[in-house]
């Protein structure tokens, strides 16, 4: 598997692309395109890949990726619901001819940070859903205007984080992009084992000190921060979905040692496990 360039059509009649995908799971692997791309999720759980970030998502999850930024979805564990989520695709030049106008001066800052990739404050992502939702069906012209009241909103109403490190490039040859998608997909079927340096780097065909240069340069982390940080987010979603205890959650992600389990959650997500339920329950 390797990451794709994908060539993306207009809706017919439209200028941009708007759809709603369906399924059990994303088949998109690590990919990119010369469109940027609004993804809201409508249905399903799991891990989002966006250049050298990674995070959990869920139902209200809205990004905004910029040309030929890479990016994925993948879902994870057990999941109660299918995928469901909108999509709006379109090329650079659909805006290109407005950006320099005063009145854009909004949207042409958000168009800018895209580049890195966009996560969009959930509520304000939710509120906005009926406005994404009709978007599928209206026609061409009154198509165009609410997409363009939908981006103004976000830039100028809705808070929002980049995604992707500064330093993150994306120019990957095609075999580094392989490499990327041969990691992901390793870590998701074998997180819960311990994961040796010398399991890896056969998998992608090179030398242990090749391998950590490599992750280390594209992803600005260690391969055993990544692994870490898989675990722990879907240990957040687990705290969310489910009444396990913590210690059986800290086990089923691949974590022995409790206290081990407690320091890598605060780690990366500055609060223990329990304050982190207590948290969004209360939400």
């Amino acid at each position: 598997m390797k990451a794709e360039y994908r060539s993306i059509s207009p809706s017919p009649g439209s200028s941009f692309t708007t759809s709603i995908f369906e399924g059990k799971e994303f088949i998109a692997s690590w990919h990119f395109h010369p469109q940027y791309e609004l993804t809201y999720i409508l249905g399903s759980s799991g891990i989002r890949y966006v250049g050298d970030n990674m995070g959990s998502f869920d139902y209200g999850d809205l990004v905004l990726v910029g040309s030929n930024l890479p990016h994925c979805w993948k879902t994870i564990g057990e999941q109660k619901e299918d995928v469901r989520c909108i999509i709006i695709q379109w090329n650079e030049d659909l805006l290109l001819p407005w950006l320099e106008k005063e009145e854009f001066q909004h949207i042409q800052q958000l168009i800018q940070l895209a580049a890195r990739g966009v996560l969009f404050e959930k509520k304000d992502a939710v509120r906005l859903e009926p406005k994404l939702l009709q978007l599928v069906d209206l026609p061409p012209f009154e198509r165009l205007l609410s997409f363009l009241q939908i981006v103004q909103d976000l830039a100028v109403n809705v808070r929002y984080k980049c995604l992707a490190g500064q330093g993150f490039t994306s120019n990957l040859t095609v075999k580094e992009s392989e490499r990327i998608n041969l990691i992901y997909n390793f870590v998701k079927e074998n997180h819960s084992q311990q994961i040796s340096l010398d399991e890896i780097s056969k998998k992608v065909a090179m030398s242990k000190e090749s391998f950590c240069r490599f992750f280390k340069k594209t992803f600005r982390k260690s391969f055993f921060e990544f692994i870490n940080e898989y675990k722990i987010s879907m240990a957040s979603k687990m705290l969310i979905a489910t009444d396990l205890s913590t210690s059986e959650i800290g086990y089923k992600v691949g974590y022995n040692n409790l206290s081990f389990f407690n320091r890598q959650f605060q780690k990366f997500v500055n609060m223990s496990p329990s304050k982190y339920r207590k948290m969004y329950r209360n939400i």
